[in-house]
């Protein structure tokens, strides 16, 4: 039976629009815009529902340490200010460790690039041939040097199959990117380095100006 039923063609209702005498009011709503509506106001009831329940069983003894830290301004917790956390004193000192590292970084890079440089270079060369033949005339000996260089020469890069070609570029690619991270990681130690003397040169001339006072 539920068969014939689906076989059965049926006049499909469509939704009413809105009537004339309601235009200035906009489209009327249908069903698929309610059920959209209708879930967004529940979820945001369902979230106002753990919020209150939340709120209900808060202990009111609870401390965290915020709550000193932390002044109240128009109803809103804004946190103290961390501007003056570090002397002078402290921030020169990370700046060093800071410029240690990077340095650490461009001795690390250098070595991967040396390693895969020599690597890449030893592929496009072509080895040496260490083999040592002897002859009994200039014929044989002809032929030996022929066939020991057809032998000793790299295959074209057609033959290369296509997964070591790949490898290569990828290779090639990681060497260019290893080289041009060196490049930014040492224009980035030096501006630490300027920025450093810099603080130095300010600091010591902030000395010189306490001194005057005093004296």
């Amino acid at each position: 039976m539920s068969s014939l039923r689906n076989a059965i063609s049926r006049r499909a209702h469509k939704e009413r629009a809105q009537p004339h005498s309601r235009k200035t009011f906009g489209l009327l709503e249908k069903h698929k815009d309610y059920v959209v509506r209708a879930k967004a106001f529940h979820q945001k009831e369902e979230s106002l529902r753990k919020l209150r329940e939340k709120a209900a069983f808060k202990n009111p003894d609870e401390f965290y340490f915020k709550m000193v830290r932390t002044r109240t301004v128009n109803g809103v917790h804004k946190p103290e200010s961390q501007a003056n956390k570090y002397t002078q004193d402290e921030l020169m000192l990370m700046k060093t460790q800071d410029i240690g590292y990077i340095l650490q970084k461009v001795q690390s890079e250098k070595k991967k690039i040396e390693k895969l440089s020599s690597m890449l270079h030893s592929l496009g060369n072509q080895p040496p041939n260490k083999h040592v033949y002897y002859a009994e005339d200039r014929e044989e000996a002809k032929e030996i040097q022929s066939s020991s260089s057809g032998r000793g020469k790299l295959p074209a890069p057609e033959d290369v199959p296509a997964h070591i070609q790949r490898k290569t570029a990828a290779s090639y690619r990681e060497l260019e990117a290893r080289k041009k991270r060196v490049n930014e990681l040492e224009k980035l130690c030096m501006d630490m380095a300027l920025q450093k003397e810099l603080q130095i040169i300010y600091l010591m001339k902030a000395e010189k100006g306490s001194e005057t006072q005093t004296s």
